[in-house]
């Protein structure tokens, strides 16, 4: 009899269990399933109060299921329920480490309202908790730009630049930025052409510039003197007029715009460029512009293509010049490798390239004449900024000149650079 009963209350707690184990299966299937149509239907349709009415069921079957929170708070969010919205995230933030997702809706929500102060504070938790994820780090860098604060911004990028050195994308925007702080310079460029030719050269250049920068772009003033010597004697001479100006025209973007003119024979009487920048992700940039350059006899177009990449502190450009003159198409191609230190005055360059471009400046005004003859050049160059006023540079060139079909000259250039900014 004693063992009938045992029995039976044995069997009882047995059908308990397996019922309640059936019953919490059940439960979470059922919630499981719920949670699977409210994400379907978020991506389907925009029916975001059902949503809500779901979630709330699915809250009070389940309360510890957290994603159901994240849900009640997007779908508030799309709403415009931005109280409610707030609610949730926090509600999920404070009780799950996977809480990526839900601290950037919080602080676009911020963001949307203009609350900068806010933002600010909710990116500062998100970096605390979640150090690897260099997400946050470059949306603090979103809210300074909504700010229009670009000291703030520049200070901020310095120090992410020193926590990851080798982060392109870091290094590609804190140049961009160095661009809009306002600051003046004038400064004077010479350089000095030598020739292996017999009794030919040498060539002298100076220039005297001002450049202003803005936080909308800069502006370039430039006045060229060029003389150049044979057998001890000048044989041309003259002045060129320049104007450049680079603007932006986007948060990643930004275009070139350069004029120059010139009455004397030594200079092309006008140049005109023009050229379009576009950022990419992981540090990318490319460039298409156009080139018209009107010498004493003819007129040279060119289309101007290239793509630049930033590897840590290394920046590598490619430029191709395909070149229109007498409707015969020649191309010319330029290799710049750099270097940077601490900021974008200090830095090591290398250059290779083939044939003449109408960027180069030396040799501008021999365009007509050099632009069907083969060159290769290979150069380098140092550039170093003193106690944030002074700015120099050296760069050296050694180009090998076809100077008439199948003959050759070398033709080994020094420039130096000296700039003053206030």
């Amino acid at each position: 009899m004693k063992k009938s009963i045992v029995l039976n209350i044995v069997s009882s707690f047995i059908f308990i269990f397996i019922f309640s184990s059936q019953k919490t299966t059940a439960q979470k299937i059922d919630t499981d399933s719920l949670l699977s149509v409210i994400i379907k239907d978020m991506k389907d349709g925009k029916n975001y109060e059902k949503n809500i009415e779901r979630a709330l069921i699915a809250k009070k079957i389940a309360p510890d299921y957290l994603d159901y929170y994240l849900l009640l708070g997007r779908n508030h969010d799309l709403l415009n329920n931005k109280d409610s919205a707030r609610y949730y995230y926090n509600y999920y933030i404070k009780r799950t480490t996977y809480n990526e997702v839900a601290f950037n809706y919080l602080i676009n929500i911020e963001l949307d309202k203009k609350n900068y102060l806010e933002a600010e504070k909710i990116i500062d938790q998100a970096i605390e908790l979640h150090p690897e994820d260099r997400s946050f780090e470059k949306k603090k860098i979103v809210v300074y730009q909504l700010q229009k604060d670009t000291k703030k911004e520049y200070n901020y990028l310095k120090t992410l630049q020193a926590k990851f050195p080798k982060d392109d994308e870091i290094k590609q925007t804190l140049f961009l930025v160095e661009s809009k702080i306002n600051s003046d310079r004038v400064g004077v460029n010479y350089s000095y052409t030598s020739f292996d030719r017999t009794a030919y050269g040498p060539w002298h250049l100076g220039s005297i510039q001002y450049i202003r920068e803005r936080s909308w772009g800069s502006l370039i003033g430039r006045v060229n003197y060029v003389n150049r010597l044979s057998s001890g004697k000048s044989v041309s001479d003259g002045t060129q007029f320049e104007a450049e100006s680079y603007f932006f025209t986007g948060k990643t973007n930004y275009s070139y715009l350069g004029v120059a003119y010139s009455q004397d024979p030594v200079f092309p009487k006008l140049k005109l460029a023009y050229s379009f920048y576009q950022s990419f992700k992981k540090g990318w940039e490319a460039d298409l512009g156009v080139r018209y350059i009107k010498p004493e006899n003819t007129e040279i177009k060119t289309i101007v293509l290239g793509v630049g990449k930033y590897i840590g502190s290394y920046w590598i450009n490619f430029r191709s010049y395909i070149q229109n003159s007498n409707n015969e198409y020649n191309p010319s191609f330029t290799l710049t490798t750099r270097y940077y230190f601490e900021t974008k005055y200090d830095y090591v360059s290398l250059i290779a390239g083939y044939g003449t471009s109408p960027d180069e400046r030396i040799t501008i005004g021999q365009l007509e004449q050099r632009v069907n003859l083969t060159s290769y050049r290979i150069g380098a160059g140092y550039f170093k900024s003193f106690n944030n006023k002074y700015l120099t540079g050296i760069q050296t060139t050694l180009n090998n000149q076809e100077y008439v079909p199948n003959k050759k000259q070398n033709e080994f250039e020094i420039s130096l650079l000296f700039q003053y900014k206030f």
